[in-house]
């Protein structure tokens, strides 16, 4: 019959908790940078749906809104991040 051994936790003292990158990324910037690209998003949706298929605000503004909000608002929300204090007082100190 085999027999059954208990298995002793083991815990490292040395592990150290490190803080989440997340949770310090995004300030308010990105979020009013994130908001407007929602913003011009969703009025480029809306500008498509109305008039006629073949009307302006379906084929020209729509097109254009919709590819600010896609390729250039929304990745620079995600993207933007303030230079660190430190590097720009260091820039100023060997200058």
């Amino acid at each position: 019959m085999a027999v059954k051994t208990k298995k002793k936790n083991v815990k490292t003292g040395s592990a150290k908790s490190l803080p989440s990158p997340f949770n310090i990324y995004w300030e308010r910037t990105n979020y009013i940078l994130f908001g407007l690209g929602m913003f011009l998003i969703i009025v480029g949706f809306y500008f498509m749906g109305q008039g006629e298929w073949n009307s302006s605000s379906s084929l020209v503004i729509s097109p254009i809104l919709l590819f600010l909000g896609f390729v250039v608002v929304m990745p620079a929300s995600i993207l933007y991040r303030k230079k660190a204090v430190a590097e720009t007082e260091s820039v100023i100190t060997e200058n």
